[in-house]
């Protein structure tokens, strides 16, 4: 499968590196976009739920990557709940050879 990076930018300016085992996360960001909280935590919930799916359809398994990188989401995004206007930035879709797309 195509796996893909995706580089945010937290509330407070933290950096974080995101992993889907599938390209669709394209589908759902756009490098240099600004999201509000709550959309982006869904988002990322479709998005890396279809990912899990297409792997289980190709290999007969869901993939504990996608959700474990869902559950980091989930968590870090919990974190930011308080903050009025909260956005998470998209910084970059990277290609697991490091290369921006």
């Amino acid at each position: 499968m195509p796996e893909i990076y995706f580089r945010v930018r937290w509330p407070d300016g933290e950096t974080q590196r995101c992993y889907s085992p599938s390209t669709v996360v394209e589908d759902y960001f756009t490098a240099g976009s600004a999201y509000d909280l709550a959309d982006f935590v869904d988002r990322s919930r479709t998005a890396l739920g279809i990912a899990g799916e297409r792997v289980r359809e190709k290999f007969g398994f869901h993939c504990t990557g996608a959700s474990d990188q869902l559950a980091r989401i989930e968590r870090t995004a919990s974190a930011y709940a308080s903050f009025p206007g909260a956005e998470v930035t998209v910084e970059a879709l990277v290609n697991a050879d490091g290369s921006v797309r």
